[in-house]
């Protein structure tokens, strides 16, 4: 840490109007809406509506943070967008944003790390505070997950929904609160268990590939299960001992909701009673890069759950492997 830190000022949202439930998918797949509350959580998740693309989420919930903190467009320095569904693999999504918002000053870029984008984006935007080279960041994750869903793939299309969450970084006036610490990992051995097989330099779009539904996320879910929760439960731990704190000094931990039965894993590990966990995979299921910043914005503005000093964890585990924790110290 330098001689400052970065905090989170503000907080938005967006999440699309349509409800996709598990009653739905019934008459989709061959599944039951007791099958998936029962080994997953979810009991709905959020789908954009067609013709709009990631960049139409990730302004708006960008609009609600900075009207929050009544901070114009214009005063924005750097975008950093955590995503995986970009509009088009160029320009960045950051570059739409930018033009959509307004934000005429601003440099940015796209990082792309699987479930683990948000929190990857967020401590690389800390360090460009700590570092005094900007003082107004911009962070979102955003990711259109129903787009690279298979509809026909019941053990993966139950999992993943719409949404987006944006937070507005500024220099913390108390260096001994804000973003404190991180740690993040990769594993690339991991790649094959969790992917999107063609769309790529190495697989361009051809008929066979769209014929072999090759365009479509593809999991090994019980080997990418394991991965996730032994390695989201150490990291989040290792983040606390670092710093000389336990489970009990936490007001709030915020899992990446990709699974009820990760979170409670991880939470169990940790020693964290599942009060203090925020959980909205229920509601959104998994949202890759949005998750954590809708959990924060559940625990901020929807539940009023975070005062001036508590400490709060967040980790996500995605594809890649990638993985990761951020503690802060609420301002």
């Amino acid at each position: 840490m330098g001689s400052r830190t970065a905090y989170i000022r503000s907080v938005g949202r967006f999440l699309p109007e349509k409800r996709l439930t598990n009653e739905d998918l019934e008459k989709m797949v061959d599944t039951t809406s007791e099958w998936i509350l029962t080994r997953t959580g979810i009991r709905e998740r959020r789908i954009l509506e067609p013709g709009l693309g990631n960049s139409y989420m990730a302004v708006r919930a960008a609009r609600e943070c900075l009207e929050r903190a009544q901070v114009s467009p214009e005063e924005i320095e750097v975008i950093i967008v955590g995503t995986i569904t970009p509009d088009m693999p160029f320009p960045a999504t950051a570059c739409l944003v930018q033009k959509e918002l307004g934000a005429s000053r601003a440099w940015g870029f796209d990082l792309s790390a699987g479930c683990s984008g948000f929190i990857f984006a967020l401590s690389t935007a800390a360090q460009m505070i700590e570092s005094g080279g900007q003082e107004k960041i911009l962070v979102i994750g955003s990711d259109v997950m129903s787009r690279i869903m298979d509809y026909q793939d019941r053990n993966t299309c139950i999992l993943f929904g719409d949404g987006a969450g944006a937070v507005l970084l500024e220099p913390c006036p108390d260096k001994d609160h804000g973003i404190l610490d991180y740690i993040h990992h990769t594993d690339g051995s991991g790649g094959d268990l969790l992917c999107l097989k063609a769309g790529g330099s190495l697989r361009p779009p051809t008929l066979e590939s769209v014929r072999n539904r090759e365009h479509y996320v593809r999991q090994q879910g019980s080997q990418v299960f394991k991965y996730a929760v032994k390695e989201m439960a150490q990291v989040s731990g290792a983040i606390l001992e670092r710093n000389g704190l336990t489970g009990e000094d936490l007001a709030l931990f915020l899992p990446h909701q990709a699974n009820l039965r990760i979170i409670d894993a991880c939470a169990q590990r940790m020693g964290i009673d599942r009060d203090r966990v925020i959980i909205n995979v229920d509601r959104y299921a998994n949202t890759t890069a949005g998750t954590i910043p809708l959990c924060l914005y559940d625990a901020l503005v929807e539940q009023n759950r975070v005062k001036k000093g508590d400490y709060l964890v967040m980790s996500a585990f995605g594809a890649g492997f990638t993985w990761g924790s951020v503690l802060l110290r609420w301002w």
